[in-house]
């Protein structure tokens, strides 16, 4: 299959990469997606190579990928750079697919323009209203354990070696680790490689992962379809960065005019990444329900 084609823009004083392949066609949703904490635009090319007949686009989040290395201050501000991506693109029919923390932005995006026609959410990372009440930071103690991540390796390999045994990545389809570890280096001027998403960029998504309560004006604003795909429930004692586990509000789905909900018991929070065809399935209903604005 083609390779994608590597484009960044400048917006919201920050510059962002994206990844796109084909070309807009009048009777054909556009496929926008965006990623989750710690990832990139390719984590999705297992998903994409389904759809070989679209337009699509993979945006690298700020702090993430290609797109320019600065922390996460607010979650607004990703939503943010979405819309203005999509405005930028004057993008229009857009079936937006998106994961955890870009689930989350993507329902801001939505909010703030026109674009989308239908949004498939994997797992968003949008919890009850009441836990954004003070905007606390995370109970961490200290600076988030993500800041002791290791960021350089020899080569992708080492990477797959080092994470298959550890936590979810065992989970992982093995081709998308491949494409995860492959795609989410970058040459370090000192030799070797280093993550495109450096660990401090990690640590402060996480440790503002309360800061926009804003996100259920959002979503309660919104007219179009939306699809829930929710991993299986985390235990009332779970710890918070459990990730065996889902991060969305069960009731999160009745807060939606127009949603349905596929609930995945036997998923952990990787839904993509674990099951992919679950997730091709999902948005090839989407497209066949898609009717052009």
């Amino acid at each position: 299959m083609t390779e994608p084609q590597l484009h960044k823009i400048s917006l919201n004083g920050v510059e962002l990469a994206y990844f796109e392949r084909g070309s807009r066609q009048a009777d054909k949703p556009t496929l926008l997606f965006v990623h989750a904490t710690g990832f990139h635009g390719r984590i999705w090319d297992r998903i994409i190579e389904s759809f070989p007949g679209y337009h699509s686009l993979a945006l690298e989040l700020r702090g993430h990928g290609r797109s320019e290395n600065v922390v996460i201050n607010h979650w607004r501000e990703v939503g943010e750079d979405v819309a203005a991506f999509a405005e930028a693109l004057r993008l229009a029919n857009v079936v937006g697919v998106a994961h955890s923390m870009g689930a989350h932005a993507m329902v801001d995006a939505a909010a703030q323009c026109a674009a989308f026609a239908r949004l498939v959410l994997l797992d968003p990372t949008i919890a009850a209203p009441e836990a954004y009440a003070d905007a606390a930071p995370l109970p961490f103690d200290g600076p988030h354990p993500a800041t002791k991540r290791r960021n350089r390796f020899a080569s992708a390999k080492e990477m797959i070696e080092r994470l298959l045994p550890k936590s979810s990545f065992g989970l992982y389809e093995p081709r998308i680790l491949e494409d995860y570890c492959r795609y989410g280096l970058l040459p370090a001027e000192s030799g070797g490689f280093e993550l495109a998403c450096p660990p401090e960029v990690e640590a402060s998504v996480y440790m503002t992962a309360r800061s926009n309560g804003g996100v259920y004006d959002s979503l309660r604003s919104l007219d179009i379809p939306v699809t829930i795909m929710r991993a299986r429930a985390r235990g009332a004692d779970g710890p918070v960065a459990d990730f065996s586990a889902s991060p969305t509000w069960p009731g999160l789905v009745g807060e939606f005019k127009h949603a349905r909900e596929i609930h995945l018991d036997d998923c952990s929070h990787f839904i993509p990444m674990q099951m992919p065809e679950r997730v091709i399935a999902v948005v090839a209903e989407e497209i066949a329900a898609w009717t052009p604005a």
